[in-house]
């Protein structure tokens, strides 16, 4: 299975999107601020952060007796400029291509 591959899979469960919401919203949080947040077990939610670290969009730092877990953006930035930048530049050089069409026109 290839980095992107692993991504995919990460970002396809909303259980696994709504942890990296929460890390992006603030970055640096335990199992324990986690898991309070989600109607899951504990267990559960190592599942779904091991998944997340496996795929390199969650890193860990020890802080003594503490794990915490930090928002990795650039697996989710390199996805974005492979699958979704190089199809969204077609339109918007279409959309800016009308409008000096219309504005030459008018």
């Amino acid at each position: 299975m290839t980095d992107e591959d692993l991504v995919f899979k990460a970002l396809a469960d909303p259980t696994r999107r709504l942890l990296l919401d929460r890390l992006f919203e603030r970055d640096g949080r335990t199992l324990t601020e986690l898991e309070s947040q989600l109607e899951m077990t504990r267990f559960g939610v190592m599942k779904h952060l091991r998944v997340l670290e496996d795929s390199g969009l969650v890193v860990t730092q020890r802080s003594g007796r503490e794990k915490l877990h930090f928002l990795n953006p650039v697996p989710i930035r390199l996805i974005h400029d492979r699958w979704i930048d190089k199809y969204t530049e077609r339109r918007v050089s279409a959309l800016a291509d009308l409008k000096a069409e219309l504005e030459d026109g008018a």
